[in-house]
């Protein structure tokens, strides 16, 4: 699909990049067509020109790298190898209507609300999720990955202490469906505990005692979605991600997150063999990983009142190629860009690919992301109704 961005708005975003953005917002659309000033193509799909999507051959479960991955072997066989009419730019101008045309994700062709800041700290991360104006209600739970030791570039306790705090949030959590530190109950709180999150909130492994099922309504790969027994233990979710490439994916953001990082051992296995086995991940087809994540993510998306309970931050720092789940990642290629927060998880991951691939160094994140076909995923969520890939970014830095 040949997305479509208003005139200058990738100028804009390079701009952000750079810290002289001098416009609040800029419009990506996905189904604008040509706009009166002129359309460009976004800097995603510009990349994906040409590209041909192989089956993710280099990858393993989860994504997951040896620890020699950046050698470029990745050792496994792949597991399914515009501003508004006021043109006011101020997250403050379109709250009001964000909440209620965003809230949930925007039905495909309607346009969410992306909140930006290039101020990645602690003051940062409230700023940006505060401009979303959502009230959680009930038993928080804060889903992040924990990150694989001994060196993966998950988000730190430091930097998101104040907003987990803020919302009075249990952090969460579930198992891997490959070896590693995380595969068991026990030596996944260890890692909690060694990375620093149970010093800050109470910790929770979601499928610790096994899995809950959700139904999966209007997707072709799946028709039930395995979570963690304890995820209807929490009434809303903030959902922190890294966004990063990843082995098997592409990338890494908030579909993944919701998807198979909420899901349970049997739910990676369905996720990753397109809904074919809920015992083993191994033999899926790569077309058929990318839209079940997109159905998983739907799936619980639905679940949490059809999108209102849940809102997503992404930081786009330390952006490996690599995922949070590979120990040893690549070194990142790009500079660290700034945090993100919407209620569209579609539109979160196409701002973040879209300012990611707009920054200097991001040839290796593109190709990772193409030759995994990664933009099927955001294709896909929209088709079934996951969110919108057309968005408007608002920078509340201005």
């Amino acid at each position: 699909m040949k997305r479509m961005v208003a005139f200058g708005a990738v100028a804009t975003i390079v701009a952000l990049l750079a810290g002289c953005g001098d416009s609040g917002s800029t419009s990506a659309s996905g189904r604008s067509g040509a706009q009166e000033s002129g359309t460009v193509s976004s800097a995603s799909d510009e990349a994906a020109i040409g590209e041909d999507a192989s089956a993710g051959d280099e990858s393993g479960v989860d994504g997951e790298e040896a620890a020699d991955s950046s050698s470029g072997a990745d050792g496994q066989a792949s597991a399914g190898g515009e501003p508004g009419a006021d043109g006011e730019s101020s997250a403050d101008s379109s709250q009001g209507a964000d909440r209620e045309s965003s809230a949930g994700g925007s039905a495909s062709g309607e346009t969410s609300t992306v909140y930006f800041t290039s101020d990645i700290s602690p003051e940062g991360m409230v700023a940006v999720y505060e401009a979303l104006g959502w009230e959680p209600s009930g038993k928080v739970a804060v889903k992040l990955s924990t990150g694989e030791p001994p060196a993966s570039n998950y988000l730190r306790p430091e930097l998101i202490q104040d907003l987990v705090e803020l919302v009075d949030g249990t952090i969460v959590e579930c198992n891997t469906a490959y070896g590693g530190s995380r595969a068991e109950t026990a030596m996944h709180y260890q890692v909690a505990e060694d990375h620093g999150f149970t010093a800050i909130a109470d910790f929770q492994i979601l499928d610790e005692d096994g899995s809950m099922s959700l139904p999966m309504e209007g997707g072709s790969r799946l028709s039930e979605n395995l979570v963690g027994a304890a995820f209807g233990d929490y009434d809303s979710y903030l959902v922190l991600s890294h966004f990063k490439g990843h082995a098997m994916a592409g990338f890494g953001g908030a579909i993944k997150n919701i998807s198979i990082g909420l899901g349970s051992k049997e739910g990676k296995c369905l996720i990753h063999t397109g809904g074919k086995s809920s015992t083993s991940p191994w033999g899926g087809d790569q077309t058929a990983f990318t839209e079940s994540m997109a159905e998983a993510g739907k799936s619980v998306s639905d679940y949490l009142g059809d999108g209102e309970r849940i809102v997503y931050v992404s930081v786009l720092n330390n952006i490996s190629i690599d995922c949070d789940c590979d120990g040893n990642p690549a070194e990142p290629d790009i500079h660290d860009i700034g945090i993100l927060a919407s209620f569209d998880p579609v539109a979160i991951d196409q701002a973040s690919i879209d300012l990611a691939f707009a920054a200097e160094g991001s040839e290796s994140l593109q190709n990772r992301v193409n030759d995994r076909n990664g933009l099927h995923t955001l294709e896909h969520a929209e088709e079934i109704g996951l969110g919108s890939r057309t968005y408007e970014l608002v920078n509340i830095d201005d």
